[in-house]
């Protein structure tokens, strides 16, 4: 495996700011896998098949060209497709921008599509939906490269819990995403229908085809975009740009800089839990590079044993290995505590653990002035008694954190005033609202997704 290198030069041109990351609508399975075959009878049920070819195979010095050579989506031509273009090349600063992420991620992705022999122009499809920014938050609860929403992540076996969220990791969340896309294409039989669906959710993509059979009207994507909701129209349509300014960046007065046709991570096994800040130091890696090709750790800690991952750079994992082998030291500093009643404050467990409240609040993603409802299971500095033990992965799949309202002791022959009674009631409704959302981003979330959003991916 050769030694990795970082993108040479500034990408300049064809994707700004592209679009805050698009939210996706999910749909129950039930929608996903009855009716679609019917529905489309008139439409072969296809698999895509396209010449496997071995990664030595390719001529390609950079990962564009190999790009290119897989293109397989039937191009679209019109009106959106010429906007896009000409939004997307007239600014080339969130090109600098996005390149500099691609290029850690676009070879694994690029290399996993060929697995699958599928178009390899949906290696650009995250472009579209976060620019590559694996931290990417739609307003609907969809995140990550791919923008998963927190059910379709489930469904795609992508734990959610309080330590982990897979809908941001690298690998986990784009062998999710190509499985997913897989399914629509197979349920399709038509890759812009399918990217729609990815969209929109297969359910709408399949009420949208029935109304138009039932007219008598085609039912390809174009013939179906009046249907659409602004964002899945423009969706398709906003790829088929980015592949145009790929295929002939010359054209567009767009200079492309390299992405090595190499890897940029490998993975690597950890044997247990380990502080993310240490994990970076022994690979001698700034902890901002070892956050972007981890960002599914959620706290100051990665539990698990060999089967969590985490990926470095080829040349930091040889330094990883070498310098934990002569580590000699706890390698983590974190443990969990589970609050039994309204007397464990975060003041009283700072002063139990040998720490401070904005300690616990940081480690715990814990807004200020918040308390923890009983059954809340947060992380807490390890003290001697505990300081060989690792996190069970029990507790690390059922941990959740609830929020209750902070009251305030008064002498009992003290009354509130009316204006105390009104901030007490406002505190207590805060309180609640911040106990749900906590709730939806646990692994016990219950799904939820404002109309017209997908439940897919988010």
């Amino acid at each position: 495996m050769t030694e990795i290198t970082r993108t040479k030069a500034a990408l300049a041109v064809f994707v700004l700011t592209l679009a805050p990351a698009l939210s996706h609508a999910d749909t129950a399975p039930a929608a996903a896998s009855g009716s679609g075959a019917a529905l489309l009878s008139a439409k072969p049920l296809l698999q895509p098949q396209y010449p496997s070819v071995k990664v030595d195979e390719y001529k390609e010095a950079d990962v564009w060209g190999r790009i290119r050579t897989g293109y397989a989506i039937p191009d679209m031509s019109n009106a959106l497709v010429a906007k896009h273009v000409n939004y997307y090349s007239s600014r080339p600063e969130s090109l600098v921008r996005i390149s500099d992420r691609a290029s850690r991620y676009m070879f694994h992705v690029v290399q996993e599509l060929e697995k699958r022999n599928m178009p390899t122009e949906l290696a650009l499809l995250p472009i579209i939906e976060s620019a590559f920014n694996p931290q990417a938050n739609s307003s609907a609860a969809a995140v990550g490269l791919w923008q998963f929403m927190p059910g379709t992540g489930r469904d795609y076996n992508l734990k959610q819990n309080s330590f982990k969220d897979e809908r941001r990791g690298v690998v986990a969340s784009t062998d999710a995403a190509l499985s997913y896309l897989q399914k629509l294409y197979t349920m399709f039989g038509d890759w812009p229908l399918a990217l729609a669906a990815y969209n929109w959710g297969e359910g709408n993509v399949q009420k949208a085809i029935k109304k138009n059979q039932e007219l008598g009207k085609p039912t390809d994507f174009e013939s179906l975009a009046e249907l659409m909701p602004a964002e899945t129209r423009n969706y398709v349509p906003k790829l088929q740009a980015v592949k145009n300014i790929i295929a002939n960046p010359a054209q567009y007065n767009v200079a492309l800089p390299v992405i090595d046709n190499t890897p940029y991570f490998t993975a690597i096994d950890k044997t247990g839990d380990i502080d993310l800040t240490l994990a970076a130091q022994l690979a001698e890696l700034p902890l901002e590079e070892f956050k972007a090709l981890n960002p599914q750790f959620n706290r100051p800690v990665i539990t698990g044993g060999e089967k969590t991952k985490i990926l470095l750079p080829k040349q930091n994992a040889e330094k990883f290995h070498l310098n934990l082998a002569q580590w000699g030291r706890a390698l983590s500093s974190w443990t969990t505590h589970t609050i039994t009643g309204a007397r464990e404050s975060i003041t009283s467990l700072a002063s139990r653990f040998n720490t401070t409240p904005e300690v616990i609040r940081q480690a715990n993603n814990l807004p200020a002035r918040t308390a923890l409802a009983a059954g809340s299971t947060i992380l807490v500095p390890k003290i001697s008694a505990s300081a060989h033990t690792d996190i069970a992965d029990s507790v690390v799949d059922n941990a959740r954190i609830a929020f209750a309202a902070e009251r305030v002791a008064r002498p009992r022959s003290e009354k509130m005033t009316r204006a105390q009674r009104l901030k007490a009631r406002a505190s207590e409704a805060v309180a609640s609202i911040k106990s749900r959302v906590a709730s939806k981003r646990s692994t016990r979330a219950v799904r939820t997704v404002s109309p017209g959003k997908k439940l897919r991916n988010g």
